[in-house]
């Protein structure tokens, strides 16, 4: 284990200021007279990472590989029992899986609930449920990796293992704490106009604050038990389907544009053009389905409900307008399917993300073309680079074993007794961190009514989608703890 102090030490210290965070919704709490007990959740979280951080520091060295891999795998396992304080000791006959549950989904910013009565929570737990979805969806390793070398740890590994999009060794700014502060100013610029655009739109303003971190870190959670039907207002859904457009973007674009003041960044991403056809294809297809079917009144009615849920479901924000199950199979199936790739690589969205898609949809042109001309060389390109054999590899092994994961999940929630609609939806949501599914877990119902172990199936599911499956699955292969 003394090999792994440095892991340890880091974690003690990302585990203490996780408890700093939890000022935020204590000085709300305060502030109304509440009375939540935030108190004792900040004092355990805190004494418990400074205990970690005191007893490692001795053994403390610069983030190798494994440290990294198990840093942010401890972190994503080990920080959601910190989260769920706050609502376990605030909320009466919350269960220990219910409260895992709820911060699992609340820190890996998928959105899928097991509580009811929203509407009567206090507003500090609310924003505590909502601030964990901001947090989580940039990455607190992210925030973190800011602030450790200033402690002499070292966080390029760590920001690797955090963020394994399949360009992960491009940097935006020569020092990595730098790329990680412009990340996190670009995210907060972007989170401080949404919530005063939701304001303007005719939330009240905790509503407003509580959707713009909901919104921007595309986690799903809201303070009313209808989610944003309970508002039943155009320009508050026309707001939220925007920001979740530039949320499901990637943020070192959104970065580059602000820096240099252009929109050149925009016109030069080559995700963009695939991830605004695809939703623009999607949104026209399904409303003339829709009509066709006769789903709804009018085609304004239909248009309304189409183009935000796809935006929200293919973005992973998860928001619901309208219970989208009474639709047909087939456009439940597909607005399901489109939150598995439609999020850009380096946003806060979930699935394996556009540019994974991009480059699996032209390897497959690519032997479409070889199997005709076997001599040909065709390299698959994103823009006008040629991508290395290495990231075609890598991007084939994820693919895979994010078809298995699905089918592997769903057996194991079927086999226990789970619906088997229901149990495949619950994974596709948990696994792109989307949040509804259909069926039992569908937009007008939550996860309350399944079982303890379903639950605790499906926290790791989350945990294994937020981390892009490879980090956590890392850490658990045998030949990572060989030395």
């Amino acid at each position: 284990m003394r090999a792994y102090h440095s892991a340890l030490n880091a974690l003690g210290l990302i585990i203490m200021i996780f408890g700093l965070l939890m000022a935020v919704p204590l000085a709300v709490s305060f502030g109304l007279g509440e009375g939540i007990r935030f108190r004792d959740s900040i004092i355990i979280t805190f004494l418990v990472g400074l205990l970690l951080w005191v007893l490692t520091r001795r053994g403390r060295r610069d983030l190798r590989v494994h440290d990294g891999f198990l840093l942010v795998a401890a972190t994503w396992i080990g920080l959601p029992v910190f989260g769920a304080l706050p609502l376990l000791l605030n909320i009466p006959g919350l269960t220990v899986t219910d409260a895992y549950f709820e911060a699992v989904s609340g820190l890996t910013a998928t959105g899928g609930t097991v509580l009811t009565h929203l509407d009567d929570l206090p507003i500090s737990l609310n924003l505590w449920r909502t601030f964990m979805h901001w947090v989580g969806g940039m990455g607190v390793i992210v925030l973190v990796v800011a602030i450790l070398p200033l402690l002499g740890i070292g966080g390029r590994q760590l920001f690797k293992a955090e963020v394994p999009t399949p360009m992960k060794e491009s940097s935006l700014t020569p020092r990595i704490t730098e790329t990680a502060k412009g990340l996190w100013l670009t995210y907060m610029l972007i989170t401080l106009v949404c919530g005063l655009s939701l304001w303007w739109a005719g939330l009240g303003p905790w509503d407003a604050v509580i959707h713009s971190f909901s919104i921007t870190g595309l986690g799903g959670f809201s303070s009313k038990d209808a989610s944003l039907a309970h508002f039943n207002n155009p320009a508050v859904e026309a707001v939220a389907a925007g920001f979740a457009l530039l949320s499901g973007l990637n943020f070192a674009t959104h970065y580059m544009a602000l820096v240099r003041r252009s929109t050149l960044p925009y016109r030069r991403d080559p995700e963009l053009p695939f991830y605004f056809g695809v939703l623009a294809f999607s949104i026209v297809m399904l409303t003339a389905y829709l009509m066709q079917a006769g789903a709804h009144a009018d085609l304004a009615t239909t248009l309304r409900y189409v183009a935000f849920h796809v935006v929200s479901i293919s973005t992973s924000l998860g928001l619901a307008t309208y219970d989208y199950t009474h639709w047909p199979t087939f456009a439940q199936i597909w607005v399901l399917f489109l939150g598995s790739f439609v999020a850009c690589s380096g946003s806060t969205g979930g699935g394996i993300k556009m540019m994974r898609a991009m480059i699996l949809y032209k390897q497959v042109l690519r032997e479409i073309v070889r199997s005709l001309h076997p001599s040909v060389v065709v390299p698959v390109r994103i823009g006008t680079q040629p991508l290395p054999e290495g990231i075609l590899h890598a991007v084939l092994g994820f693919s895979f074993m994010y078809m298995v994961s699905i089918v592997s999940l769903t057996l194991l929630l079927s086999a226990s007794g789970l619906e088997l609609i229901t149990a495949f939806s619950a994974v596709v949501a948990c696994l792109n961190n989307t949040g509804p599914g259909l069926a039992e877990v569908g937009p007008a119902s939550n996860y309350q009514a399944l079982a303890d172990f379903h639950k605790w199936v499906l926290s790791f599911t989350m945990i294994l989608g937020r981390l892009e499956i490879f980090t956590l699955l890392v850490v658990l292969t045998p030949a990572f703890w060989r030395r």
